[in-house]
């Protein structure tokens, strides 16, 4: 089998580096006959770390076709590595492991209060049980993800519930993600120490550096929330407008006051059509964020949030290579040179 071989400067160091694929792990050590692929900028690959691949609309079932396509525009996007908190249904054994699809971390699918979320998609117990489910799910694929709070006037998840889930999703070493976008979801989602919230819509200010001190991590999906944000503005009888256009209206200063305090902050597009990264990563620096930490919420922050290495001997052997540095043209992100996941080229 041919062995790849990319070099250049490596971020977020900007360091020469000369990287061998020795199956699905990177080394520094000289492979004869190592086929050189990619000179530039290298990047340990993009992350995309709130995607729900697979389903063709809310409510719609888990489509393995489709899974199969979402995952290919991903790969396309220089996206070597996605966290799915919340999928349609159970993904196929070769989900995250296969040669056509990024490495992926998910929550199964969602676990929500009853008469909430989107109809026909996740898990509703009662509240007494739902701990146990989140801790079960948690135990087999990593993460769980609740849904904390959905319409302004519905209930918000008690804060007891929620520590509990917390607690029982670590004991088996798992993490819990929460979807919060209304400013009493995000106050309980910080009290009970959840790993991650999702969207933050709403989201006080004030708690940002605890959040910091917790090392719970925000993801914003700045971009799918910025487009929505157009849309309900342009349509004066929508019904969301009361309670979405505030806090979507904040969440581009949200989001860089997050990265201000220390908050972990992570990239994630969230909705169709799949192969977004690029955008999120531009949202982010439009809201205020530096060209380099946006990157960084997109590439190799992301990965250390989620346990992975970035370019480093015995790290994993995923790329993907610019012929400029990104942070200084961030029209690069469209067009990498090459990415390599497991060690294989697929770009």
């Amino acid at each position: 089998m041919t062995v790849l071989r990319v070099r250049g400067l490596a971020l977020p160091e900007g360091e020469p580096i000369d990287l061998y694929a020795d199956g699905d792990r990177w080394t520094l050590d000289p492979v004869a006959g190592a086929e050189l692929v990619a000179e530039g900028w290298i990047l340990p690959g993009l992350v995309d770390a709130h995607t729900h691949p697979g389903a063709e609309a809310p409510g719609r079932p888990l489509d393995a076709d489709l899974l199969t396509e979402d995952l290919r525009a991903h790969l396309d996007a220089g996206v070597t590595l996605i966290r799915a908190p919340g999928l349609a249904g159970d993904p196929p054994d070769w989900f995250g492991r296969a040669d056509g699809s990024p490495r992926a971390f998910h929550a199964g699918p969602w676990i929500a209060q009853h008469g909430q979320f989107m109809p026909g998609w996740g898990r509703r117990p009662e509240l007494t049980e739902l701990p146990a489910v989140a801790a079960e799910q948690a135990a087999r694929t990593g993460w769980a993800k609740i849904v904390i709070d959905w319409q302004p006037d519905d209930d918000v998840m008690p804060v007891g519930v929620l520590r509990e889930a917390v607690e029982r999703v670590h004991a088996v070493g798992g993490r819990l993600a929460v979807h919060s976008q209304q400013a009493a979801g995000g106050s309980v989602a910080v009290e009970a120490g959840v790993d991650s919230v999702e969207h933050g819509m709403g989201l006080d200010r004030d708690l940002l550096p605890r959040m910091a001190e917790r090392g719970i991590a925000l993801t914003p999906t700045l971009s799918v929330i910025t487009a929505s944000l157009a849309r309900i503005v342009a349509e004066p009888g929508d019904t969301n407008r009361r309670w979405y256009v505030p806090g979507a209206s904040a969440h581009a200063r949200l989001t860089a006051a997050a990265v201000e305090a220390g908050v972990v902050v992570l990239a994630g597009t969230d909705s169709r059509p799949h192969g977004g990264i690029a955008d999120e990563v531009r949202a982010l620096v439009a809201a205020g964020v530096s060209p380099h930490q946006a990157l960084a919420a997109a590439s190799w922050t992301a990965r250390s949030y989620l346990g992975l290495p970035g370019l480093v001997d015995g790290g994993p052997a995923d790329a993907v290579v610019f012929g400029t540095d990104p942070r200084a043209d961030l029209s690069q992100l469209s067009t990498p040179r090459a990415v390599i996941v497991r060690g294989k080229r697929v770009r």
